[in-house]
């Protein structure tokens, strides 16, 4: 069902607080907005409203780890992840059990404006070492991977949508960290395989305006495969060297600083490998601004049309 991720995060909470009694759940006076209100109403005791004081929330969540809880501190990501000297030394050095869930992620928001909205947050946590990164595409996923997190011993960054996103996988996906999975394959052309235009890779809210491109193009007679790349830490290299290997070029996009991120990963994995393949990043260089979230995907180059004009332009 097509919703925001940050729901989807909320309810998969609450249910797993039903079997482990460990989780509790801690937010900075947004618990409405960041989701976890489900698990506010069901298990109160368990919840812990901290005020608007992130530093200390997560500081507290590392104590409460510390003393064998689970704990899963919330706010939007842009007020979360700006507090990196206390995750770094709280939670990254002294490897606390803590899952950080960053909402309201990139300029899908919307109208919140510039200041609400998270955009250097990945590249941020993919810093720190022993951080896992999830980003989630949709319901399905971002309910596995909140069960699989919270199951995880170590530290988690879970990055979440505000605005409702389209349903990408079927009920057979599982996900695995470290792992990407194909969410759009063309048809193969008659007469045989030959190389793709290109291989898109997406995260989070960007990957249904990916699989819409992939239609479009598909539509014109051009084959483009769409990859999700949920787990952003650590990264799958091995799809980026098959997605070299068959297209014309690859496609990152993502609602996000292009430094840092997605597309910095694929480039990553490229010149670890020695591989040669044209990379075309589509994220943002600059902060966002107010408006609908529709609308600001469109004007910073994130929607359909923009992701298929970097699929074909100047093809060799």
């Amino acid at each position: 069902m097509a919703k925001a991720t940050r729901q989807s995060f909320g309810e998969a909470l609450a249910k797993v607080g039903e079997t482990d009694p460990r989780l509790v759940v801690l937010d900075a006076d947004l618990a409405k907005s960041t989701g976890t209100g489900p698990f506010l109403k069901k298990f109160p005791a368990r919840h812990f409203e901290m005020g608007i004081a992130e530093q200390n929330m997560i500081g507290a969540a590392a104590g409460l780890a510390l003393a064998g809880k689970v704990p899963v501190a919330a706010s939007f990501a842009c007020f979360l992840v700006n507090r990196l000297e206390t995750i770094r030394v709280a939670v990254s050095y002294n490897k606390t059990n803590v899952k950080l869930a960053g909402t309201h992620a990139g300029i899908g928001i919307g109208d919140d404006g510039t200041s609400q909205m998270g955009l250097e947050d990945v590249a941020a946590m993919r810093a720190l070492p022993y951080f896992t990164v999830l980003q989630p595409a949709d319901d399905l996923e971002a309910r596995q991977m909140t069960e699989w997190m919270v199951a995880h011993e170590g530290p988690v960054y879970i990055r979440l949508t505000r605005q409702v996103v389209p349903d990408v996988h079927g009920e057979g996906y599982r996900f695995a960290p470290g792992k990407a999975d194909v969410v759009f394959e063309p048809a193969a052309p008659k007469g045989g395989q030959g190389k793709l235009q290109a291989t898109v890779f997406a995260s989070g809210g960007t990957v249904g305006p990916a699989v819409e491109a992939a239609k479009d193009l598909a539509a014109k007679g051009f084959r483009a495969r769409v990859v999700n790349a949920g787990s952003l830490m650590p990264f799958d290299g091995e799809a980026v060297a098959k997605a070299a290997a068959e297209s014309q070029r690859i496609v990152t996009v993502e609602d996000h600083n292009v430094t840092g991120g997605l597309g910095s990963a694929v480039c990553e994995a490229l010149g670890e490998r020695g591989l040669a393949c044209r990379v075309v990043r589509l994220g943002l260089t600059t902060f966002g601004e107010s408006a609908a979230g529709g609308e600001l995907y469109e004007k910073y180059g994130l929607s359909a049309p923009h992701i298929v004009e970097a699929c074909l332009k100047n093809l060799d």
